[in-house]
Formats: structure tokens, C-alpha cells, sequence
């Protein structure tokens, strides 16, 4: 029997703006987000995937790396990423062609359980049923009241346990805005905060310490995660029980072996570091630091690749994706007991791109 082959590789850009005129955490204003889509196509299957990233990606990934993934094996997606990562060097292994290569990666890999007629989940192999999940945005730009309902729907209504803010924009208003969340979620709820790099080493050690007497556990990126001294400076001066989180920009092992030892908990996201195959190799990396690991974003891709890793604490339920993700896809996933489970009967991420999809392309 001849080998099965790719029949075409393309990536589309959309943009879809904010539900609000705009959005802000510590650091960053923004008024929409461009979600740039892969589709693998081999025979009559179809493997997709994506990556949250500026519409460029779209040419690097259709004038680059499509011919690079064409004469690859669809049921062979390691072996697609690591020539990928030796005929892409000059176009560097950060940033741009880093999202790309991790939008493809995850359409190979939906592509080939697709082909198999199996949950994705299942073919990566399976570690666990489901993965727990936290509600996310609780953006700086949202009022009191905004912010009181948004908490209260992830965490009265959806069931969910815990739940993260951003803080760092008006340090003087961050301790309040805790209080209004903790006010609307009660005191069983674990209450996370997200400064997004806005603070210095010393601000963030303040704060750290007024979080942690409203319940706070769980402090993330404080300072820019390129300030891996500054990160460990915060991780040593914070109260016992406080977690110093970061990672999400972590584009290849490297990166995330760098930051071992100064955070507790690495975040990857599985459309930047490198897709599916290198977010299990990260589940290694992890295991053998006894560290655990957390899912940035993207969650109807990270509710498959999460369930076949051993050290995954949870999965960023981020309020921008799961609104845009389920515009433009059909099959994403509803929260369950404050977990995401794959459902077993749609192979594949069990994803289609939505007849008015086109309305959002860029």
C-alpha cells in the first residue's frame, strides 16, 4: 500500500474584535485578536490547527512551511517538526516562525487521529480522562462590577474553582480589586492574579504579600519572564504557600530549561512552544524537576494535548479564546465540574471551521 500523502497545506488569518471597544491587563491595550488557522489536508481528511498571532504567520507558514510539510508523512508529525526546525533556522526558532510551526504541528497531529478515527487524546496517548480548567480575563479595563459579574459567572454558575485577574495597571486599585472578586466568588474559590511583567521585583513582593491575605496563591509573571533574576528574586521574598508563575511566552525547551528554578510552575502554550510535540517533551522536562506544568490559553487544543501529560495542573480557561474559538469553530468544549474532557466520540480535536467563518478573515 503506498504511503498516505499531503495533499495541501494552507493557513488563514482572522480578526476578531473584543467584546468590549477594548481590553487591557498591566502592560497592554488591545481592541481585537488575529487567530491564524492551518489546515492539513491528506486525501479526504482534513488535520487543523492554530496559533494566536499577528496575520503574518499566514505567509510564513503558506511561502515556507508548506512545501516543508508536503513531503512529510501525515501519520509521522515528530518527524514533520524536527525538519521543520532544521530547514526553518535562518528564519530563527522564536516568535513569528515559532507559532507557526506550532499551528502546523497541531494540525498534523489532529490530521493523524483524524485518519485514525480517534480522539486526539487517545492517540498522543491519553494520561488522564480530563483537565481542570480556571476562569480568565478579569481584565484591568472591566469596573468593579464587571469584574464582580464575570468571577461570579466562571465561579457560581459554571462551577468553576478558581478563577484569574489582571493586575498591575493601577497598583493602588490591585488589593481592591481582589476584595470585589473574593466578595463575588466566596472564600472556597482559589483567587489567581496575572501582572502581565508590570511590576519591579520590589512592588511585586509587596503585593505578593497583600495578595496572600485575601487567599492569593498563585502570582504570575510579576515581572517580565525575561527577567529570570528578578522572577527569582520575587520567588524567594514571597509569603509560604504563594506560586511564582510564568512561561507563556516560552517558544522552545531551552527557554523553559532556563527558567527552571526561578518560578514554581512553568506555563506553556501549546500554539507557541512548538505545538504537541514539544509541549510533551515539556511534560518531561517538568517531571524531572518534580515541577508542575500549566496550559496557557488555547483551550480547545490544550483539553487534547493536556490530557497526555502527567505533571498539568490546569488549563487557562481565557475568556477572549473561548469567545473567538467558538465563533469560528464548531465542537469546542463546555466546562464540566470545573474540568475540560475531550469528547470520545469526535476524532481528532473534534473541531470544523464554521460556514461563516469568512466573515472574520483578515
Amino acid at each position: 500500500m503506498a504511503p498516505p500523502q499531503i495533499d495541501d497545506v494552507t493557513a488563514t488569518a482572522y480578526t476578531i474584535p473584543t467584546e468590549d471597544d477594548h481590553e487591557s491587563d498591566g502592560t497592554l491595550v488591545w481592541s481585537d485578536t488575529t487567530i491564524v488557522v492551518v489546515e492539513v489536508r491528506a486525501g479526504e481528511h482534513t488535520g487543523l490547527g492554530y496559533t494566536y498571532a499577528d496575520g503574518s504567520v499566514a505567509q510564513v507558514v503558506n511561502e515556507k512551511l508548506a512545501p516543508i510539510v508536503a513531503a512529510g508523512d501525515p501519520l509521522r508529525p515528530p518527524e514533520t517538526w524536527a525538519r521543520l526546525e532544521v530547514e526553518t533556522r535562518q528564519l530563527g526558532h522564536t516568535g513569528l516562525n515559532a507559532m507557526a510551526v506550532s499551528a502546523v504541528d497541531v494540525a498534523l497531529w489532529d490530521l493523524k487521529a483524524t485518519r485514525l478515527e480517534l480522539p486526539l487524546a487517545d492517540v498522543l496517548p491519553r494520561f488522564r480522562t480530563s483537565v481542570p480548567i480556571y476562569g480568565s480575563g478579569g481584565f484591568t479595563s472591566l469596573s468593579d462590577a464587571e469584574l464582580a459579574a464575570q468571577t461570579a459567572h466562571w465561579a457560581v454558575e459554571q462551577g468553576i474553582p478558581r478563577v484569574k485577574i489582571k493586575v498591575g495597571r493601577d497598583k493602588d486599585r490591585d488589593v481592591h480589586r481582589v476584595e470585589v472578586v473574593r466578595d463575588a466568588v466566596g472564600p472556597d474559590v482559589e483567587i489567581l492574579v496575572d501582572g502581565n511583567g508590570a511590576y519591579t521585583p520590589q512592588q511585586a513582593i509587596e503585593h505578593a504579600h497583600r495578595f496572600a491575605a485575601l487567599g492569593v496563591r498563585w502570582f504570575e509573571e510579576p515581572v517580565s519572564s525575561d527577567d529570570l533574576a528578578g522572577l527569582a528574586q520575587v520567588r524567594d521574598h514571597t509569603p509560604p504557600g504563594m506560586e511564582i508563575a510564568a512561561g507563556e511566552y516560552g517558544w522552545n525547551l531551552p527557554y523553559f530549561r532556563n527558567m527552571i528554578g526561578t518560578v514554581d510552575v512553568l506555563q506553556a502554550d501549546v500554539t507557541r512552544c512548538g505545538g504537541i510535540t514539544n509541549l510533551i517533551r515539556l511534560d518531561g522536562l517538568t517531571k524531572a524537576r518534580s515541577m508542575p506544568l500549566s496550559a496557557h490559553c488555547a483551550p480547545a487544543v490544550s483539553a487534547h494535548a493536556c490530557c497526555a501529560l502527567e505533571t498539568v495542573r490546569h488549563i487557562e480557561y481565557f475568556f477572549d479564546h473561548t469567545r473567538i474559538e467558538s465563533l469560528l469553530f464548531d465542537g469546542t468544549l463546555s466546562p464540566a465540574q470545573g474540568a475540560l474532557t475531550p469528547d470520545p466520540g469526535r476524532p481528532g480535536l473534534g473541531l470544523t471551521l464554521r460556514s461563516d467563518a469568512e466573515r472574520w478573515r483578515a
